[in-house]
């Protein structure tokens, strides 16, 4: 179990819509408390289940769960590395393009009717913004992750470039799962309630309300990531993580098994 102290609380700016979760950052690492569900596993089994895919190792992050004790209460969580490199700093896409425009990328997007509209938008804007190539194949990537594991909470506040010491910019590797795998247990997505019916009322919020919609960036950019695991890999992963109880863990196999059999063309 970690302790932590409130003088190591960052400021949440910009709260997601699933819940204001206490975070914390202190020796090298960044804690976060779940609030709504069980966040802390979705990190951890989608970061671990990433490993099974084609993306490199230094293209996510990687968690881990972890006990949390605050003041008088233990939570679960999660924690992973502070990936950033001393004298960098982490932009989100919405900061950026508010710092050249004054607006909202997310809102300006979705003045956009068509998915493949949004998409060229928000890829302009953000060559325009960090003058890097990639954009486009990077968000394609995000949105067949989130896809896969039905991340109902990816905007543009959790995608985000490095700003190296040089001023020069870098994609940052993929981070925020927590709203995955239906983890939202407190309000949208109940324990004992039919996995299948809860699949169907999930939605996506990148490009499209649909995670099959949002899947039409796939037609500009092709398919930008395989995965490789199958149920051998799930069991192993959920069976190394110490904390979250036998049902959550059986609920969450079920999501995934049903995941990839509906995206068997992004599996090996």
């Amino acid at each position: 179990m970690v302790e932590l102290f409130s003088e190591d609380i960052v400021p949440n700016d910009h709260p997601s819509s699933k819940g204001n979760q206490l975070k914390w950052k202190t020796g090298g690492e960044w804690f976060k408390a779940d609030a709504v569900g069980y966040e802390g596993l979705a990190e951890y089994v989608v970061s671990h289940l990433l490993r099974y895919s084609s993306l490199r190792e230094d293209q996510y992050v990687l968690y881990d769960t972890v006990q949390i004790r605050y003041r008088d209460k233990v939570f679960l969580g999660c924690r992973c590395k502070d990936f950033l490199m001393e004298g960098s700093q982490l932009f989100t896409w919405e900061r950026l393009y508010r710092n050249l425009t004054g607006r909202s990328l997310y809102v300006s997007a979705f003045h956009f009717p068509e998915v493949k509209e949004r998409l060229s938008f928000i890829v302009s804007q953000m060559e325009r913004a960090i003058g890097i190539s990639g954009i486009g194949e990077y968000l394609t990537c995000l949105v067949e992750i989130d896809s896969v594991f039905l991340n109902e909470d990816r905007h543009m506040h959790n995608i985000a470039a490095i700003r190296k010491p040089d001023g020069s910019y870098a994609f940052s590797p993929i981070f925020d799962h927590g709203a995955s795998l239906l983890s939202d247990t407190a309000l949208d997505y109940p324990m004992g309630k039919d996995i299948y019916e809860l699949i169907i009322l999930c939605r996506s919020k990148t490009l499209a309300w649909s995670f099959i919609e949002q899947l039409e960036a796939e037609d500009v950019y092709g398919v930008q990531i395989h995965f490789s695991f199958g149920e051998q890999e799930i069991d192993e992963v959920l069976g190394n993580e110490p904390y979250y109880p036998a049902e959550t863990k059986e609920r969450v196999k079920r999501i995934l098994l049903e995941r990839k059999r509906q995206h068997g063309y992004l599996f090996s």
